[in-house]
């Protein structure tokens, strides 16, 4: 199979990045839990945002804007995922 560069994905990811993201259902990779991100505990931190599993405080995403950069780690969650719009 043959590849192409990341651009290919501009469209889909684009799709993925416009939505609420606070409807999206995260399940946590620590304990398995699904649950909307806006169920999720929220804690400002002085380098940015922590977001935290509500079942077992696992450290779901975090946040930060460095030298004009956003930064964003999500290894806390396993699959994300939306409902298709109607």
């Amino acid at each position: 199979m043959e590849h192409v560069d990341g651009n290919a994905a501009a469209g889909e990811l684009s799709e993925v990045f416009a939505l609420e993201i606070t409807e999206a259902v995260a399940t946590c990779a620590g304990c398995g839990a699904t649950g909307e991100l806006a169920s999720v505990y929220v804690y400002e931190a002085v380098m940015g945002t922590v977001l935290r599993c509500p079942h077992c405080d696992s450290v779901l995403m975090r946040v930060a804007h460095v030298g004009g950069e956003t930064h964003m780690e999500m290894r806390g969650v396993t699959v994300l995922r939306w409902k298709n719009a109607a």
